[in-house]
């Protein structure tokens, strides 16, 4: 599990044109609830013919659903999603750790690798009671402006950051998200020396979060485990909550269980 596979993406290497379009029909559609032909084709830049060819093929494969003229995602994708999940050993010994994080805190704990220049979240868990949540497990994150990502930054060897940096960039998300290399790696030394990571309205502004790294032997980053909540509650909690021993004691319960061999 590494954070520099992206690049593979940028290696010079034959790619195959139909494949590419059909992902990007794919993404198109995660973040809708259905849509249509003329709407796929204006959003990006296809014809409507090449469109209907490439849904019409993902329907026969059983990953697209039509609804009358509107097409969405199958379920089968999810059966994709979370076998790729269960062949990672760190899902399967955070589970019960994160679930207590979040009973511990009150807001939602999760768990994010690196995958692609990118943190996506693998594991989230809450008590019920947070009725805003601001991501959804599988879902795909900038590095910079989350403090899950930061903590893996920080911990991730500097030729391979600034691969990363170089390739996905520093796109502002919101007025806080940090845009200018040395400032982020500014950010990053403060992250390393006190081990801890903080997303301050950098992803979302109404969103603040915390996390901590998850290294291995080499003390470099695996994973991270963050404390995410409504900022106004995460600022009153950051003043009243040992963060950095809650979440350092799951840390721990994560790190014994991998040493272990589970």
């Amino acid at each position: 599990m590494t954070t520099t596979d992206i690049s593979a993406a940028d290696d010079g290497g034959p790619t195959a044109k139909t494949t590419v379009t059909s992902f990007r029909l794919i993404e198109a559609l995660k973040d809708r609830d259905g849509a249509g032909v003329t709407e796929l084709a204006d959003d990006l830049d296809l014809a409507k013919g090449t469109v209907h060819k490439h849904l019409n093929t993902l329907r026969r494969l059983d990953y697209v659903v039509k609804d009358g003229r509107s097409y969405r995602l199958s379920v089968s994708f999810l059966g994709l999603g979370t076998s790729a999940r269960a062949r990672l050993p760190i899902y399967e010994v955070a589970e019960r750790p994160l679930e207590d994080l979040a009973a511990a805190t009150g807001e939602v704990a999760s768990l994010m690798v690196p995958e692609h220049g990118y943190g996506i979240y693998i594991g989230r868990e809450s008590t019920g009671e947070q009725s805003d949540v601001d991501a959804k497990e599988g879902d795909r994150l900038p590095l910079h402006a989350t403090a899950g990502g930061k903590a893996i930054l920080s911990y991730t060897p500097p030729a391979d950051r600034e691969a990363i940096v170089e390739y996905r960039g520093l796109p502002k998300l919101t007025e806080n998200t940090i845009t200018d290399r040395d400032a982020l790696e500014d950010e990053l030394q403060l992250t390393r020396d006190r081990r801890m990571a903080y997303d301050r309205g950098e992803h979302r502004e109404d969103r603040h979060c915390i996390a901590c790294p998850i290294t291995d032997r080499d003390e470099r980053a695996i994973a991270a485990v963050t404390v995410s909540g409504p900022a106004t509650r995460m600022k009153e909690k950051d003043a009243s909550t040992d963060f950095a021993s809650i979440v350092g004691s799951t840390i721990n319960s994560i790190q014994n269980a991998l040493n272990d061999g589970y």
